[in-house]
């Protein structure tokens, strides 16, 4: 029973669980250095998901340990390089900017700097912008994508988010503060601010809040059936509050993240893979979307990854250095 439903768990709610265990597992040992396969499960070697912590993916990794806490940790210069990188969502991007323009700062910025050094990107048929989630343009005036967004960050930096968003008495409060600006929808506002609150800007409990994504969607009625729709949140909370019970049950072995538990988020993260995954083990369950295929395959990257959280939850692996 969750928020006065009795719903009926179809199979892809043990995958979920089943998903989440072997997913840990496989993150565990690439961080161990232990050599590949990672995985026998065969989707899940063939195709790309993404790590059951959101913290622990490669670009999460990157923003946490190169563009938050690498630098000066003003409020409104932090808040500055979040919202930069988050609105390309793209580390390349991010190194093409530095290596145009140096030390990036709201002191320095200049928006026609910016502007042309990611057009000229654009026009040598360089990416700028992540595949991993659509960031829409916000309708501000200009002709591209990208100026648009710059404008916005312009735009968000003379409001004084900053001291809005410190101002904000709960995550739900400053999740509006972020609704507010012209193209953040609920998703990507979401999405930002749970990057804003790795920082020392804002320091919210990821248990407080969360807004479920169109691929979480997929995945909660693939798992509950119609009788999820409305109640996405509700049902989140019950994965994160029910998940110790779940692993036992099924004699799964999880220990977290270095002892931290599955976060609002992650459980949202998780119903957006287990949502792909489920196309391929459990094609006759369907979601909102009718999709049928995984589109990403699995390439492994060269780079190690690494284990480096936000200092204030006192998770990090001591012996990595940032």
């Amino acid at each position: 029973m969750v928020a006065g439903r009795r719903l009926r768990p179809t199979e892809v709610f043990d995958t979920y669980w089943r998903f989440a265990a072997e997913r840990q597992r496989v993150y565990q040992a690439r961080l161990r250095g232990d050599a590949p396969p990672w995985t026998t499960e065969p989707i899940m070697a063939s195709h790309r998901f993404t790590n059951c912590y959101r913290a622990a993916d490669r670009v999460s990794q990157y923003l946490i340990s190169e563009v938050i806490y690498r630098g000066s940790q003003d409020a409104v210069e932090v808040l500055y390089r979040i919202l930069l990188f988050k609105f390309f969502n793209r580390i390349s991007t991010w190194t093409l900017l530095q290596s145009a323009l140096g030390e990036l700062t709201w002191a320095t910025f200049r928006l026609d700097r910016y502007d042309e050094v990611l057009t000229e990107s654009i026009a040598h048929g360089e990416r700028i912008y992540s595949a991993a989630y659509i960031v829409p343009p916000p309708s501000l005036g200009a002709r591209r994508k990208h100026t648009n967004h710059l404008l916005l960050l312009q735009q968000m930096m003379r409001s004084g988010l900053h001291t809005r968003l410190q101002a904000s008495a709960s995550m739900a409060e400053a999740f509006q503060v972020l609704r507010g600006y012209p193209g953040m929808g609920g998703f990507l506002a979401f999405q930002f601010l749970i990057d804003i609150n790795y920082s020392t800007l804002i320091n919210f409990d990821e248990m407080d809040f969360v807004v479920p994504g169109p691929g979480a969607r997929d995945g909660l009625r693939k798992c509950f059936g119609p009788g999820a729709g409305g109640i996405e949140a509700d049902l989140i909370r019950y994965m994160s509050d029910t998940q110790s019970e779940h692993f036992s049950r099924l004699r799964l072995s999880f220990a977290g993240l270095n002892g931290r538990r599955l976060q609002l988020v992650d459980c949202q993260n998780l119903f957006c893979e287990v949502d792909k995954y489920a196309r391929l083990a459990h094609p006759e369950i369907t979601g909102y979307s009718g999709r049928t295929r995984i589109k990403r395959r699995f390439t492994p990257v060269d780079t190690a990854l690494t284990s480096w959280f936000p200092p204030k939850w006192g998770i990090s692996d001591l012996s990595l250095t940032m």
